[in-house]
């Protein structure tokens, strides 16, 4: 049996192969080697096996943070919950990149609360433009959007309902705003969690237009530097999943074309090493 994981920082998702065909799932907290200790991820990962109980033989952990030195530890932990498992440990955007390509090459893009790319040639990424975070990079991500966002709302960019209406939306003020930039940790995460009221008022001509904007710089300098617009850009991630319509439009306006758009990589990474391999 095999175990196909995704996994981010807020959340992971772990489908296990059963017999005929079906499959089981667990849900668990993110696991980030950058961020956590080994201690903490092995608690997650004994958790799993003890609830899957199961004879794995192979598992494909894929992982924010996931790359050398640190996807020594998230490796270390599955071997010793999975004794009997070939363990394969590697990066979100190599999920991303199998999850939306498959073994054909393209771009493959995380737009989630950060952001990333990459060049793939149906095996392997051959070229990756740094995301470089949220604070010097990230275009385009729900980290970054936030920040904009509402850094225009306090300075009563917009137009005044849609200001007074988001601080209603989210029960803030511009000192509680402040103190959770700038003084309570993960920031990112916060400001990310503004995205739901930007997707609400998408259609708004000002935040339109900031989001073609936005997305148009994505493209710019994540994407364009391949020099590819033969292939097509693929996309995971729930903020591409919520502003698919806009990230369409700015593709086109960077002459560039969509090709899937997936919240979730985690249905696709199923079949890409289970259900192909069984075909």
């Amino acid at each position: 049996m095999k175990l196909i994981v995704d996994s981010g920082s807020t959340k992971t998702q772990w489908r296990l192969q059963m017999a005929e065909g079906n499959s089981c799932s667990v849900q668990t907290v993110g696991i980030n080697p950058v961020r956590d200790d080994e201690e903490s991820i092995q608690r997650i990962v004994s958790a799993v096996a003890q609830e899957l109980a199961a004879d794995v033989g192979e598992i494909f952990f894929y992982g924010a943070g996931c790359v050398a030195p640190y996807s020594d530890a998230v490796r270390r932990c599955l071997q010793d919950s999975f004794p009997d498992a070939v363990v394969h440990a590697e990066s979100d955007l190599l999920g991303a990149a199998r999850a939306l390509c498959g073994n054909a090459e393209g771009i493959a893009c995380i737009l989630g609360t950060g952001s990333n790319s990459c060049l793939y040639d149906g095996k392997n990424i051959v070229q990756n433009v740094s995301p470089l975070g949220w604070i010097l990079g990230d275009e385009g991500s729900g980290a970054v959007l936030g920040r904009l966002f509402v850094g225009d709302i306090l300075k009563n960019a917009y137009h005044k309902s849609l200001c007074s209406s988001f601080l209603r939306y989210h029960k803030l003020t511009q000192a509680e705003i402040i103190d959770r930039v700038y003084r309570q940790p993960q920031a990112n995460r916060f400001l990310a969690s503004l995205v739901p009221f930007i997707s609400r008022v998408q259609d708004d001509r000002e935040v339109h237009a900031f989001l073609v904007r936005e997305f148009r710089r994505f493209f710019h300098r994540n994407v364009v530097p391949y020099k590819r617009p033969d292939l097509p850009v693929n996309f995971v991630g729930g903020v591409a999943a919520a502003f698919e319509k806009v990230l369409r439009e700015a593709a086109e306006k960077e002459r560039l074309t969509l090709g899937f758009v997936e919240p979730q990589p985690i249905q696709r990474l199923f079949d890409f090493h289970c259900t192909q391999a069984a075909s």
